[in-house]
């Protein structure tokens, strides 16, 4: 695919982000109108356009996507815990810290870029199910185990200080449940289930869902851009160490996996693009959740959407 192929794609994607920017910069939207677009788009549009997705494809088709699962399983839990441990063990950090610098890291804002950019590549209905099942690895899985890695070291950190110790089977469990209990973990996974079972979407169901699921593309851009415009940069080496190994480090290391898997060349394509978006909005409210690195998580955020202008354009030239 041409250069100039390539920036017609993604000029329109990148010119609803910056219109989002300004809309944050100049304070057109705060910081709860901000949390109101994500939540649409997380907990409400995508989910919708993911099921239907799901829901219109082939029993087979799903079957045929085991390989993409294990490869986003591997790439995107084997990442964190590389670093995790990288962390631990080479540079003596503490867990907490270990978890939450990891999991911004790792976790990629897939269900904000995902339909805009692979969908202009290879069109909507393809890449549903390539979505959900990064939405249910993440969602369902890393999440909760870095939720529980971060919990457990806050508690170490704090030395057991109530006498009362959390039960670690109790807080896995919890923390499974609550990453199972969100739209773009259940929704997917409802999806996966009643395809496998042979349901097949109406066209009823189809039309009253992509009423919301459409404007999963505009609505999510727009999230970004706004985010982006009202969080203030800070260039620190954990910023810039996050946000450089979202963008390069995973992705090498999904295609290195998706080769070994045998990946056909369009789901090489989307499973590296699907981890090398920017950092996640999600993951940087969990570190504010756990009181760390949020100045380091929010400007990576920023910083690794800068950097995807660079880096997207020169993977797609380079698979496609």
């Amino acid at each position: 695919m041409s250069v100039g192929h390539i920036f017609i794609i993604l000029i329109p994607i990148f010119f609803v982000i910056i219109l989002g920017f300004l809309g944050g910069h100049f304070k057109v939207f705060n910081s709860a109108s901000s949390k109101g677009l994500n939540t649409l788009v997380t907990k409400f549009a995508l989910p919708a356009h993911l099921f239907i997705g799901i829901t219109t494809t082939s029993k087979q088709t799903l079957i045929d996507k085991w390989p993409f699962f294990i490869t986003m399983f591997l790439g995107i839990i084997g990442f964190y815990v590389i670093l995790l441990l990288v962390l631990r063990l080479v540079f003596k950090k503490d867990l907490n810290r270990s978890s939450i610098f990891s999991l911004n890291a790792t976790q990629p804002s897939f269900a904000f870029m995902g339909i805009p950019v692979l969908g202009s590549l290879f069109g909507a209905a393809e890449v549903a199910i390539p979505i959900a099942i990064t939405g249910i690895v993440v969602n369902a899985l890393l999440d909760p185990i870095a939720t529980i890695v971060s919990s457990v070291g806050k508690k170490t950190q704090a030395g057991q200080q109530d006498g009362h110790p959390e039960n670690l089977l109790k807080l896995t469990v919890h923390s499974i449940l609550h990453g199972l209990r969100e739209p773009l973990a259940c929704v997917p996974l409802l999806g996966v289930v009643l395809t496998m079972f042979g349901f097949h979407s109406p066209e009823l169901l189809q039309s009253s869902l992509d009423q919301i699921g459409s404007i999963t593309s505009g609505a999510a851009l727009f999230a970004i851009g706004v985010t982006i415009g009202l969080n203030r940069i800070q260039f620190s080496s954990n910023a810039i160490s996050i946000s450089v190994l979202k963008v390069v480090g995973l992705p090498i290391l999904t295609y290195v996996l998706a080769l070994a898997f045998g990946l056909s060349s369009t789901d090489i394509t989307m499973a590296v693009l699907l981890v090398s978006f920017p950092g996640s909005a999600v993951a940087a409210m969990i570190a504010s959740r756990f009181e760390t690195l949020e100045v380091e998580t929010a400007s990576s955020f920023v910083i690794s959407s800068v950097l995807s202008l660079i880096s997207l354009p020169i993977l797609i030239s380079i698979l496609l």
